[in-house]
């Protein structure tokens, strides 16, 4: 979905531009995030922070997010502690899987100036 906010910018969700892939290992989630189109690396870049990917796993009590670029691939790797709840044999939910987490990230509203390619 496009939302237009403004004549110069539309918000898209994440998932218009990237795809990821997740991987888990006790309580640490591995977020891999790579734009669809290498132009919209430097978006992604000023929009998906650390800050952002914390305040949005916030309610899985997430401690901390590390980002690590990789301009090569227009892409990131995103690291998050302790938002597993348990992990895998430990939590109590019904799937601790990280890997259904990359979906919560891919909901993640990006704005875009109204020419750009989506």
């Amino acid at each position: 979905m496009i939302m237009v906010h403004s004549e110069d910018e539309i918000t898209v969700s994440l998932h218009r531009l990237a795809h990821a892939r997740a991987g888990d290992k006790g309580e640490r989630l591995n977020l891999a995030l790579f734009a669809y189109d290498p132009c919209h690396f430097e978006v992604l870049m000023a929009q998906v922070t650390e800050e952002r990917v914390r305040a949005l796993f916030a309610h899985r009590g997430v401690s901390r997010v590390r980002r690590y670029p990789l301009p090569g691939l227009a892409g990131m790797n995103l690291v998050l502690d302790d938002v597993l709840q348990g992990g895998v044999n430990g939590a109590l939910n019904l799937d601790g899987h990280g890997k259904t987490l990359s979906f919560l990230l891919l909901g993640m509203e990006i704005a875009l100036p109204v020419t750009a390619k989506v």
